[in-house]
């Protein structure tokens, strides 16, 4: 029977003792060390541990995990072709600039009793390392997130804080092209504009813009966005300001989102939120965006399923089977990890 004790693990260290769970982004502001899961449709869940300590991620266990031909995608390749055409209708319209089409992969898990999002964590460890890997472990809240991200949300030490989004991906550093870049330089202005609304005037900066950065079986373009809080600013008002995060909706911001929900079949729910940790006792935190995340769904109709989200952000010069082919490129070798195969598998199902 699935039992297993609330835990959450990150960047070295192994969090236990669950004594708090709440909704209030105000509690990240008071004491103790909080693990933080907020989904793309704004639900937020942080749950404060006692016991905090180094502890390496452990070796595989028993994971056993979907096979690679039973993930299902909530939007299939005509589908997904088909919005990349309408987001550019939508730019050639004047009504927004970049939009990020996503879709949500969903298989059944074979053995339920026995998975665990940590041991699931073991297997990206090794598969697919990544520089905000972490499990968060809240049965009882509904919350099991494995996520190998390698995209920086929010880092805050003390008023300073620092966002890196990520915009253009390829195989290798000659697959980026002029619309990567564009793509990354809108980006950087969404996610300026929105840390100006927390910070003090004139201290946003840009100190990294387009840097290439190598992952497992990729290049992602990177930038980096720094400012300090303004006085009085704490937690909720950076969620309130920066969230859901700028690469994964568009721009304009708002007009982003009103595309997604038309589009989209499937909630996102921890893919593009937030997931990470906060030190309110040293006023530091780190929030990676949901992105290469694993989430188990015990109350999925039909039983307990494994859940991956992937996805493209679509500009004017999109190609819809480019597209289409970069949410397959960043899906397959995640999925290949959590089916437990050698290599990445060529696809998802269509």
């Amino acid at each position: 029977m699935y039992d297993l004790p609330p835990l959450a693990r990150f960047g070295g260290l192994v969090a236990t003792g669950l004594r708090d769970v709440t909704s209030d982004p105000a509690a990240l502001d008071s004491k103790g060390f909080w693990a933080v899961v907020a989904d793309f449709e704004g639900g937020l869940v942080c749950a404060r541990f006692e016991d905090v300590r180094p502890e390496p991620v452990p070796a595989p266990g028993r994971w056993r995990g979907p096979a690679p031909e039973d993930w299902t995608s909530s939007l299939d390749r005509a589908a997904y072709t088909e919005g990349v055409r309408r987001i550019r209708r939508r730019i050639a319209a004047g009504e927004v600039y970049q939009a990020n089409l996503c879709r949500v992969l969903t298989a059944p898990l074979p053995d339920p009793d026995r998975a665990d999002v940590d041991e699931l964590s073991a297997l990206l460890a090794l598969g697919n390392p990544a520089p905000y890997a972490g499990t968060v472990r809240l049965p009882d809240h509904g919350v099991e997130v494995a996520t190998a991200s390698p995209e920086l949300f929010l880092r805050r030490a003390g008023r300073v804080v620092e966002s890196g989004p990520i915009k253009g991906t390829g195989r290798e550093a000659a697959d980026l092209l002029e619309k990567d870049h564009a793509e990354n330089v809108m980006i950087v202005d969404l996610v300026r504009n929105d840390l100006g609304r927390v910070c003090a005037t004139g201290s946003v900066t840009v100190p990294a813009l387009c840097a290439i950065e190598p992952h497992p079986g990729l290049v992602h373009l990177v930038s980096t966005v720094r400012g300090e809080m303004a006085a009085g600013a704490g937690w909720p008002e950076l969620f309130a300001a920066a969230f859901p995060p700028g690469s994964v909706t568009g721009a304009p911001k708002s007009s982003a989102l009103r595309v997604i929900e038309e589009l989209e079949t499937a909630p996102r729910g921890p893919y593009c939120g937030g997931v990470g940790w906060v030190d309110a006792d040293r006023g530091t935190g780190e929030l990676a965006v949901g992105i290469r995340t694993f989430w188990i769904d015990r109350a999925a109709a039909g039983g307990p399923v494994l859940r991956f989200g992937t996805g493209a952000g679509i500009t004017w010069g999109s190609d819809p089977e480019r597209e289409w082919d970069e949410t397959e490129l960043k899906a397959a070798r995640l999925l290949s990890v959590a089916s437990g195969a050698p290599q990445p598998t060529g696809g998802t199902a269509r």
